[in-house]
């Protein structure tokens, strides 16, 4: 068995690395279409291939179950038509215990797609994010037309309102205004500086232009009646350090998708947004569809058994490969569906990311326990006859 194994591993690797490399490089050629208005003095065409260069990680994440999918379509349907399943079943190689080995064969694939998801995926992004902003000016993600807007709690029980127009990667953060508002919501004061640097928990402003209100400035506007001494005082300083809760990698956060940060880096962020009463429904749908990226990928082995296991007498592996091309792109479909619907409602995010995959997976094992009824209805017959 060991050996049948061994063979169906390599059938099914080469089929999905061909398709995989198809695939990444349509989806490049497309992007790098799309991406050409861009290029000019400054972002050049190198820097378009470069950038593109850094996204392939994240295709490849993105590709790696629908490829699977039909790689190991086209592998399972080859051998189906060269009657090797055949010889494997004559051996006494039952449906189910090729499956097994189906999803023996897919480990690696696992590992290797929790490696990428985990260290190589999180700092592509990470790069081109950086190179996005030093080129462009922008980034993919969370930017507003004034800037990056975070918001934490003070030590004093107030709340502090950080605005950065530009995030330059590194920690490098330029047109910073810090908001210092009281308990009782009120606004002290306001920090700006043209540059700024965050390191762990601290952020070092520099040319600092500091405006404080007065206690009283409050009540004394709602006096209608002009103030005996004035309400606002104006400090400059060459630096000044604020203890803050931001740390670069949070920085980052807030400009990479969510379904593109590491496991660890996803749950250090949500802590962030649950310690700031923020919204944080986005971030926990995303961990939990990265928790069950890799039985997606089980999923898609158990959905191509069915299809390349099945004899046909028409149409052979052609059929079969556009069949697992349509219910690659459905399912990949209806896990987008779920996301959007789970954004909108009050589902549970274990819900969105796994009742799907549940649902395609007992669907697809139920077919292949119907198909070995009736080989087995089949077979039995056949002896009873002869």
């Amino acid at each position: 068995m060991r050996t049948a194994r061994r063979y169906l591993a390599s059938e099914i690797y080469r089929s999905s690395a061909v398709v995989l490399i198809a695939l990444l490089g349509l989806f490049t050629f497309f992007a790098l279409i799309e991406e050409l208005d861009k290029v000019g003095s400054k972002f050049t065409l190198a820097n378009l291939f470069y950038i593109q260069a850094l996204e392939l990680p994240t295709r490849l994440y993105d590709l790696l179950p629908i490829g699977l999918l039909i790689g190991a379509t086209l592998a399972l349907a080859s051998l189906a038509q060269r009657n090797e399943l055949v010889i494997l079943r004559a051996s006494g190689v039952s449906g189910l215990h090729m499956m097994l080995m189906l999803w023996t064969i897919t480990l690696p694939l696992v590992a290797g797609a929790f490696v990428l998801s985990e260290y190589v995926t999180p700092m592509a992004e990470i790069k081109s994010s950086e190179q996005g902003m030093a080129l462009l000016g922008r980034s993919g993600g969370g930017r507003l037309e004034s800037g990056y807007w975070f918001k934490e709690s003070t030590p004093d029980g107030g709340v502090r309102i950080i605005n950065i127009a530009h995030l330059q990667g590194n920690g490098n953060v330029s047109d910073v205004s810090v908001f210092d508002f009281s308990d009782g919501q009120r606004l002290n004061s306001m920090m700006q500086a043209p540059s700024g640097q965050f390191h762990k928990n601290e952020l070092d402003l520099q040319d600092v232009t500091e405006t404080h209100l007065d206690e009283q400035s409050h009540e004394t506007l709602a006096q209608d009646k002009a103030p005996a001494q004035p309400l606002v005082r104006l400090e400059k300083r060459p630096n000044l350090t604020l203890t803050t809760t931001l740390t670069p990698d949070r920085l980052i956060a807030r400009v990479v998708t969510p379904e593109r940060m590491s496991i660890w880096d996803l749950k250090d962020y949500i802590g962030y947004l649950d310690g700031n009463k923020l919204q944080t429904k986005r971030q926990v749908v995303a961990l939990w569809r990265k928790v069950a990226y890799p039985f997606t990928l089980l999923v898609m082995i158990t959905i191509a058994a069915p299809i390349g296991f099945m004899q046909t007498r028409h149409g052979g592996v052609g059929t079969k490969v556009f069949t697992g091309i349509l219910l690659g792109v459905g399912f990949f479909m209806i896990n987008q569906l779920a996301l959007n619907v789970a954004m909108l409602s009050n589902l549970a995010p274990w819900v969105t990311a796994l009742v799907p995959n549940l649902i395609a997976m007992a669907m697809a094992l139920s077919a292949l326990i119907m198909m070995e009824n009736r080989h087995n209805r089949r077979r039995r017959h056949s002896s009873v006859t002869n």
